[in-house]
């Protein structure tokens, strides 16, 4: 090994036709740390947009964000390149946490979620990860990804009929840059359209800088203390298989592109993302998942270098250090958000209606259509259940259902053998 840990990749230049850059590789360091900073460039829209739908601090979301991709690397000892940004999956329970407790018990939800997590991660280092497809097969992943995005709609629809031509200018900017353009640019349609619809909002009057001159250059991200509410912490509990399933599908998806077999380190992962999560409701940041921007990122250069990664963190530290840039983000008002929600929700619906189609999920059979069937109606249609002093919404009712008809039913149909099952299902591919 070379370096601090990789060693150079050919002449640290080029990349010659059919290769890749692997984890424990790197190009030269100019060229390493332009790779990385494309990586902060891709993860940026998405990673700040949680803490401003819900709330938090989007420097302190983005400070966690660094020390959590740090903790991922260290954790799964640079063999798995990956950037932790904030996950779309706590939108819905940190809202509704916010609104009836603050600030401080949604992050006992984000800090609760990160500890399970983690301990799954444990079980899967040490029992292995074949029964995560046992009890999460595809059209029970898929399911659950759908239905959180679905059952945010509403949450869009507020914001839009608050400015609707700045939510329509945002909206239309990213539908015609995802098609007009190539590569990075297009991949990044959703930060692209935000500043669109940013620069339209200014000329209608409707940013507010005055936070933004008052906040200092340079200075530590507000830190908050979690507290813990028996009421909202159920709210957190499917976000759980939302993250599981999030992990596997990068552990295969960049298994795949190199060529390496990573299911050894698919337990570190699972950890290390619980490890960073917890981090991030100890102190005030949202909780992370592992990026298919990056992915993206990856699969433009062929770099999978974890060089770049720690490229990345350093620079999002960096960004975190400044309350006045994170001011700047916090004036994005509600129609540009109302604009790239309506799309980024949708997005979210679809990707779980994805892994049913890769997974080839047979919808004829009665097990997998009752699954998807019911849980997304509970789950769009908010379905709430009061249990004492604990309630539960739409999505914590749709992924119990999900999972519990799913199992029922199977059971019943081996039992009756009336199954229509594959004789092996196929495993949930990457989000």
């Amino acid at each position: 090994m070379s370096g601090i840990g990789w060693r150079l990749h050919g002449d640290g230049r080029t990349i010659s036709v059919g290769a890749v850059v692997g984890p424990d590789e790197r190009l030269s360091w100019p060229r390493t740390i332009g790779i990385g900073l494309q990586h902060v460039v891709a993860m940026f829209g998405a990673t700040f947009l949680v803490p401003i739908l819900t709330g938090f601090s989007p420097a302190t979301t983005l400070f966690f964000s660094a020390i959590g991709t740090v903790t991922f690397l260290l954790i799964t000892r640079n063999r798995l390149p990956s950037y932790l940004g904030s996950s779309f999956a706590f939108i819905a329970p940190i809202s509704a946490a916010m609104a009836s407790g603050g600030e401080s018990v949604a992050l006992g939800g984000v800090l609760l979620t990160g500890v399970l997590l983690a301990l799954v991660g444990l079980l899967v280092h040490f029992a292995g990860a074949h029964w995560i497809d046992i009890v999460m097969p595809p059209v029970v992943t898929g399911t659950i990804v759908a239905l959180i995005g679905l059952n945010l709609a509403p949450t869009a629809w507020t914001n839009v009929k608050g400015a609707p031509v700045t939510a329509m200018v945002t909206l239309f900017a990213i539908i015609m840059v995802s098609v007009l353009f190539r590569g990075m640019l297009g991949r990044l349609a959703i930060l692209v359209g935000v500043l669109v619809g940013y620069a339209v909002a200014m000329l209608r009057g409707e940013v507010d800088f005055t936070t933004v001159t008052a906040a200092a250059w340079v200075g530590l991200p507000t830190f908050v203390t979690p507290t813990f509410d028996v009421n909202v912490l159920g709210l957190f509990l499917p976000v759980v298989f939302v993250l599981i399933a999030e992990n596997v599908g990068h552990v295969k998806s960049v298994a795949a592109m190199t060529g390496k077999n990573l299911d050894p380190v698919l337990g570190r992962a699972l950890f290390a993302d619980g490890v960073a999560t917890t981090l991030a409701g100890l102190g005030g940041g949202s909780g992370t998942t592992t990026y298919a921007e990056n992915i993206g990122v990856m699969a433009a250069t062929r770099v999978y270098s974890t060089a770049a990664y720690w490229v990345a963190a350093a620079g999002a530290l960096v960004l975190s250090m400044s309350p006045k840039f994170g001011a700047l983000v916090a004036t994005i008002p509600g129609g540009v958000l109302g604009g790239a929600t309506t799309m980024l929700y949708g997005m979210i619906g679809v990707l779980g209606a994805r892994i049913w189609v890769q997974a080839k999920v047979d919808f004829s059979d009665p097990v997998n259509l009752t699954t998807a069937a019911v849980a997304l109606v509970v789950g769009i249609a908010n379905f709430t259940f009061a249990a004492g002093s604990l309630t539960f919404g739409g999505i914590a009712l749709g992924t119990a259902a999900a999972i519990g008809i799913y199992h029922l039913m199977r059971a019943t149909s081996r039992w009756r053998g009336t199954s229509q099952e594959l004789t092996t299902p196929p495993s949930a591919p990457a989000l």
